[in-house]
């Protein structure tokens, strides 16, 4: 499943391509899967509303929505052209797209040939479409209207935002194994199982240890651990471990500086002690035996 880098990437890629643009026309498959809003109640929804801005919010992307309409020099309204000032003016709506196991979100020529799968076609003013492909239909589609519905957020703290006391917070008093605590959504938005093994690593924690139990020195270098790592996934375009890909298509390089994750019984890069592979809260975890305590 695609982590806080690869989303962040993606999100970054699709707001620099498609900012000001204006939705055409937008069309959705026939798999209900992918829909948390009905297709045509998101069709409706879209069409004639320009793109303000795209954003990450934890694992989620979240499409910024104005009105389609414009103000011309004499005050009245001014429907179309390609692209729109968009600078200070409040969204409207909220187009939320989460990438499950398999999610792509593309930027592409409307005549590209179309991807299998493909389950949302959403054509731009630009003569671009903005497609969302995903084989196995675990990613989810939403739309909010802002005049309706609260805006979406996502319910856990960002880890690329939160300060040490804030962190600290989080894991006192919790039983619960510190790896199972970092992929905890509700405490910390976007982090998934790659950069939990990688983050605990740098920091020389077991992932199996109490959360509560850890000091306030090894939850600060956790902290600190854990927003190096996703800091430069997200400067080398995230992690292509599976079926990731950026906005264009492109892949990833961090998975070329993975210290544990997916390295089962090869040397540790420190150490030279074999990575080790175990079963923790569902989730295969991978770690050394002797850098890490």
């Amino acid at each position: 499943m695609p982590e806080l880098p690869e989303v962040e990437t993606i999100a970054r890629g699709v707001h620099n391509r498609v900012r000001g643009d204006r939705i055409a026309q937008a069309w959705f498959g026939r798999y209900s899967e992918p829909f948390k809003t009905p297709p045509a109640l998101q069709a409706k929804g879209l069409e004639g509303r320009i793109l303000q801005a795209v954003h990450r919010s934890g694992k989620h992307i979240v499409c910024e929505l104005g009105c389609c309409e414009r103000q011309s020099a004499d005050g009245s309204p001014e429907v179309g052209g390609n692209r729109t000032s968009v600078q200070g003016v409040e969204p409207r709506a909220q187009w939320i797209v989460h990438l499950g196991m398999t999610g792509r979100l593309l930027v592409t020529a409307s005549d590209a040939p179309v991807a299998a799968h493909t389950h949302a076609r959403l054509s731009l003013a630009s003569g671009r479409e903005l497609r969302f492909v995903d084989p196995r239909r675990f990613g989810r589609l939403e739309f909010r209207d802002l005049l309706r519905t609260p805006a979406f957020i996502a319910p856990g703290a960002d880890p690329l935002l939160i300060e040490g006391r804030e962190f600290a917070a989080l894991f006192r008093g919790r039983k619960l194994a510190i790896k199972a605590a970092l992929l905890n959504q509700g405490l910390l938005a976007g982090v998934g199982n790659i950069y939990a093994d990688e983050s605990l690593f740098r920091a020389g924690i077991r992932p199996g240890r109490s959360a509560g139990r850890l000091t306030k020195a090894e939850l600060e270098r956790l902290r600190q651990a854990l927003r190096e790592v996703l800091e430069h996934a997200i400067r080398l375009g995230g992690s292509s471990v599976s079926d990731y890909v950026d906005a264009d298509g492109a892949r990833g390089f961090f998975q070329l500086e993975h210290c544990v994750y997916m390295r089962t019984g090869q040397p540790c890069l420190s150490c030279r002690t074999p990575i080790r592979r175990i079963l923790l809260a569902g989730r295969g975890t991978h770690y050394c035996t002797k850098c890490q305590r």
